[in-house]
């Protein structure tokens, strides 16, 4: 389907559905959830949702939220560098991230650095284990996480501030405004970090007794953010999110030889959505437009850059119906069109369609089931019909049966099909079929979630050396990836007095099938933890996260290997109740002073320290 023609086809549903009448009205909601599948079709998996309490006892890039309160493993290039992640053993491309209900990852490397985005400029952020490409496409292998904007409409006026100054000069400035009726509901953002992160490194990476520092770490990020809903009457709602970011950062030096460079990258995303309730019938309608950039300058002090730039076009139609009580069906078309251009791989356009199908079924009400199957249509790749299948049975108030099982894929990217020294048009995606069992345990103010899965990913991507010296990426590997995840929730008041307790593990094994080695960068083992008090006007906590050793290399040389290491933070903050809310709070980073990294030759800071100030007026 051309692009004109799905634009008309959406454009003459939505005038239809708004014009249209129906006796049978569902109220809607109070809070509008930005992302409604990943609540209706997930009943089979294991969904972790960080909440506001949680978000803001981290610092504020994603990496060090989802580090240290989630199974993901992040390999840093240094502190605010670039940071990608492993989840389920998978590689940085198979973990996708969603904005809103979409799919964000890069459309030049497949990926996301979670360096470039801050967890405060969202209500919630959400990490989902296992597959999700029948609802989100490309790269939910892995798992997903979930970046999202709910809109409240209520009466009320609502700002926050945050102010951060910490060591090596680090500035947070995070300000979000709420301003809400019935009818109107509006949320703006802005929000900036940087820092010149000249940190020293700790003596256990000093060369030949001399005192070394971070040298060319300076970063900056700065994001501004606008969503509104309108509430056209009580069938019809439109919604707007808009966001733009810069993130302007040297990279650190391994060697003080070598030449200093800067890596300037943005984006620019504005999603439109319609949402209709109608009784039965449900329908949602989303265009997006999404822009990327990126700016690399070998030597900083030269004007001199290569850059790469992409333009996405994404109309999405989903329209659920309810055919009984118990049994509700989502039909989804989605159209994308992304031009890519840049010192790499030229000009070219890429256009996807899919067509996905989506049911749910309440057998009783304890036992729920749920089916997906998709398919893509495209002229690049030879796609394969993606499904997703999963139960969930509730036995009494103790405990929750989930199986789920699924395939998915990863597409190729325009760096993997259209590099101009390399690029390969002939590459097929990488597929992974998975299933997972997971089981969950509630007694009083306790719950454990225990998940075990088995995945199987083949035609993997990987980028080999090809003829006259020039690399090139070929499917060449299947592997196997299989383990388990563990997450322990507990909370308790005892009077004035409130204790929480988290706690996530991870067991991954993930082998290439031919070598049986373990992949590179892909830790064994992984713990984080952490405790939190409060009583009256005062709250403290304390993290913990400790990560395996990793394999730096695929023979799996034992001399060639990042050690283990566990950090920890505490904090703590007194609310002087001048305001609605007046927290001044105040956190020591790397408390027992660890020398760690978790990429060779990228050492992390020693301890380090921030105080805060947070206002609600």
């Amino acid at each position: 389907m051309t692009l004109k023609r799905l634009f008309a086809f959406c454009l003459f549903v939505m005038c239809q559905i708004i014009s249209a009448q129906n006796d049978s009205i569902t109220s809607l909601k109070e809070v509008l959830v930005s992302d409604k599948n990943l609540k209706s079709y997930s009943v089979s998996q294991s969904v972790l949702k960080l909440n506001d309490s949680v978000i803001s006892k981290n610092e504020a890039l994603l990496t060090d939220l989802l580090n240290f309160n989630s199974t993901i493993y992040f390999k840093e290039y240094g502190r605010g560098m670039l940071s990608t992640v492993a989840f389920r053993g998978t590689t940085s491309s198979q973990t996708a991230v969603i904005w809103n209900g979409i799919n964000i990852n890069s459309q030049m490397n497949g990926s996301t650095d979670f360096n470039t985005i801050s967890g405060s400029d969202y209500n919630s952020i959400s990490v989902k284990a296992g597959g999700g490409s029948v609802i989100y496409g490309s790269g939910a292998v892995g798992g997903t996480v979930h970046l999202n904007n709910d809109l409240l409409f209520s009466n009320r006026f609502e700002n926050n501030l945050r102010l951060d100054y910490g060591s090596f000069n680090t500035i947070g400035v995070n300000y979000k405004t709420s301003i809400s009726n019935k009818k109107w509901s509006a949320q703006i953002g802005l929000s900036k970090n940087s820092s010149t992160n000249d940190y020293k490194y700790l003596n256990q990476y000093n060369w030949k007794g001399e005192q070394r520092w971070n040298q060319n770490g300076q970063y900056d990020v700065i994001t501004l953010s606008a969503n509104a809903g309108y509430k056209i009457n009580a069938k019809n709602i439109l919604k707007l999110y808009t966001q733009s970011s810069n993130t302007d950062r040297n990279t650190s030096l391994v060697s003080e030889s070598e030449m200093k460079s800067k890596y300037v990258n943005g984006f620019n995303r504005n999603l439109l959505e319609y949402d209709g309730n109608f009784g039965k019938f449900t329908p949602n309608l989303k265009t997006a437009y999404i822009f990327e950039n990126y700016q690399y300058y070998a030597d900083n002090s030269s004007n001199i850059y290569t850059y790469g730039k992409t333009e996405s076009f994404i109309t999405k139609a989903d329209v659920g119906y309810q055919v009984f009580k118990s049994l509700q069906v989502n039909g989804i078309l989605d159209y994308n069109r992304t031009k890519g251009y840049g010192s790499g791989f030229g000009d070219n356009v890429r256009e996807i369609s899919s067509v996905a199908l989506l049911i749910k079924q309440d057998a009783s009400a304890n036992w729920k089931n749920e089916f997906g199957v998709r398919k893509e249509f495209t002229d690049n790749y030879k796609s394969p019909l993606l499904f997703s299948v999963g139960s969930s049975y509730q036995f009494g108030k103790l405990y929750n049966l989930k199986l789920n099982a699924s395939r998915n894929f990863r597409i190729p990217t325009f760096n993997d099909l259209y590099w101009e020294e390399g690029g390969n048009p002939d590459l097929k995606p990488e597929s992974s079929y998975q299933a997972e069992i997971g089981n969950v345990f509630t007694f009083h103010s306790f719950n454990i979630t225990q998940t075990f899965y088995y995945m199987k990913i083949k035609d993997l991507l990987r980028w080999v050396p090809g003829t006259n010296g020039i690399w090139m990426p070929q499917n060449t590997d299947k592997v196997n990836s299989y383990g388990a995840e563990t997450l322990l929730g507990w909370k308790k008041s005892f009077g004035k007095n409130n204790v929480t307790a988290n706690a996530t593990y991870a067991y991954t094994v993930s082998e290439n099938v031919e070598t049986k080695k373990q992949l590179f960068f892909v830790p064994f083992n992984k713990v984080t933890a952490s405790v939190a008090y409060s009583r009256k006007n005062v709250s403290a906590y304390y993290q913990f996260l400790y990560n395996g050793f990793v394999y730096t290399q695929s023979d799996n040389d034992p001399e060639k290997i990042v050690d283990s290491y566990n950090v920890s933070n505490i904090g703590i903050d007194y609310d002087f109740k001048l305001l609605p809310s007046f927290k001044v709070g105040f956190q020591v980073l790397n408390l027992w002073n660890t020398f760690y990294q978790s990429l060779e030759y990228r050492p992390m800071p020693g301890r380090n320290f921030n105080l805060y100030l947070n206002l609600k007026f």
